[in-house]
């Protein structure tokens, strides 16, 4: 089950990177460590709630970015020949009709614009999962979707996974709308060995992309992201 991924070096002595064959990794770089880096740092926060929220808008729309333009190239090509100006014949590529996102309201929502800074006019689709006051149980208490959802490929958006529950029921709600397994693609930015462990257990032909997996996960994200902390 082992595949070579894109990068091993933040699973944190574990091997879950090595077992999953649809986990993939961002390769790492000085700027992705950069980014992960100031989106974690206690003093960058303390900074943040005294001035506008911003700034760390700003770092995490760039990694987000990162995140879904890697996203998008796990999604189905076609070959496709054009001719250029000079009336030459171009051999290229273009995306298989029907792809959509969906966002896991609200942290997910964060997600919704570096999507579509990519593909303009994708639809977008939206899941709300709340925990139950008394038994804290994860349950999906609104869903939105295409029409013909149960016939595209589907960008699942959720930024911060510490447990992965709140991602497994929003992957049942698309099962349940006829999405296939191996037509989810997580797009998210970090999670935890446990995370990945829940979510490619129990849906192992779903594709995930994260750009760390680390036991710590920064749950400060969305709070910090729409200014609400």
């Amino acid at each position: 089950m082992a595949n070579a991924l894109f990068d091993l070096s933040h699973c944190n002595g574990t091997d879950y990177c090595k077992e999953y064959v649809n986990l993939k990794v961002l390769p790492a770089n000085d700027q992705i460590k950069e980014l992960q880096t100031i989106l974690r740092d206690k003093s960058y926060l303390h900074y943040f709630r005294n001035t506008s929220r911003s700034d760390f808008k700003f770092y995490a729309d760039r990694l987000i970015r990162l995140v879904i333009e890697e996203s998008l190239n796990q999604l189905p090509f076609t070959e496709c020949n054009v001719i250029t100006p000079t009336n030459a014949t171009y051999n290229g590529l273009k995306y298989k009709s029907g792809n959509c996102g969906v966002s896991i309201v609200r942290s997910g929502e964060s997600m919704e614009q570096g999507l579509r800074d990519c593909c303009r006019s994708i639809r977008i689709g939206k899941i709300l999962v709340e925990s139950d006051a008394d038994t804290h149980e994860a349950r999906v208490v609104y869903a939105r979707f295409p029409e013909d959802i149960a016939r595209r490929h589907v960008l699942l958006m959720y930024p911060i996974m510490s447990t992965g529950n709140t991602v497994s029921k929003a992957v049942n709600v698309l099962k349940e709308h006829g999405v296939k397994e191996d037509s989810i693609i997580l797009s998210n930015l970090f999670c935890t060995p446990q995370a990945v462990q829940t979510i490619l257990d129990s849906y192992p032909r779903m594709k995930m992309l994260t750009s760390e997996v680390h036991p710590v996960a920064p749950n400060h994200f969305g709070q910090k992201y729409f200014g609400t902390d």
